[in-house]
């Protein structure tokens, strides 16, 4: 791999550990494979998109992670398993005297989730709201922490305050569409990596799955060259309003639309 932007230079596998750490502050980013045309997911998997370069920094972002955060949609279509960093991963984390496991952070309205799937095999923390099934949220209880934020549907601003108290600030999102739209819609996402591979489908589930309130317009920060055509894109996100400068719009949208998650 070689990096292009901000300073050209070639890049060994252990640079990328300090390359994409957020370092102390609070910082929600999202992580996403992507075809040129911005599909991302082939017979409902991301899998055929992924490549060599997208593999090793789909692990550096959760090596350097507080907790990976995605959608109870997203686990059951990729059959999540816990979170389990690489061994490079493991003695970053270990020299820079993080956590030495890394939650998963599975955000679900419905609570159709199998507590004895594999997903459950380490730590996880369940996001929902007051309205749930209580009896789906006293078995999920068992196997990990359940979060309630929210009424009626996941209030996506109090679910992350709630993450920051537990000492978990430095969150990945791994999708899907919905939960990404949502916290872009809530304003709390600080950064976008997208992993762009050369491949053109046609159809299938795109990157955000619904209008934002506002146009969103991103900084490219980094690129990195992955070989075979792959690009792998670092974006800082801001909002931009109909009145042309920066607005909180967290008013406007801080909860998942559709309550099946």
């Amino acid at each position: 791999m070689r990096l292009l932007l901000p300073e050209p230079r070639p890049l060994a596998v252990e640079d990328l550990l300090d390359l994409y750490d957020p370092a102390h502050r609070p910082w929600l980013r999202a992580g996403f494979v992507v075809a040129t045309d911005g599909t991302v997911a082939a017979d409902g998997s991301s899998r055929p998109l992924q490549s060599p370069a997208d593999q090793t920094v789909f692990a550096t972002l959760r090596a350097v992670a507080d907790a990976v955060v995605v959608g109870a949609g997203t686990v059951r279509t990729e059959e999540y398993g816990p979170v389990r960093p690489r061994p490079a991963g493991r003695d970053w984390r270990a020299r820079h005297e993080r956590e030495a496991l890394v939650p998963l952070v599975i955000v679900s309205r419905s609570l159709e989730l199998d507590p004895g799937a594999r997903c459950f095999s380490g730590p996880v923390v369940v996001v929902t709201c007051e309205a749930a099934d209580p009896t789906r949220r006293a078995r999920l209880a068992a196997v990990a922490d359940v979060v309630v934020a929210g009424a009626e549907q996941v209030d996506l601003v109090a679910a992350v305050g709630q993450l920051h108290d537990r000492g978990l600030t430095r969150l990945l999102c791994e999708g899907g569409p919905r939960l990404l739209t949502g916290l872009l819609s809530a304003d709390l996402v600080d950064e976008l990596c997208l992993t762009l591979t050369p491949l053109l489908l046609g159809a299938g589930p795109q990157l955000l799955s619904r209008p934002l309130p506002f146009p969103r317009r991103l900084q490219l920060t980094q690129l990195i060259d992955g070989d075979d055509g792959v690009l792998l894109a670092r974006y800082s996100t801001r909002l931009y309003s109909r009145h042309g400068d920066d607005r909180d719009p967290r008013p406007y949208a801080a909860t998942l639309p559709d309550p099946t998650g």
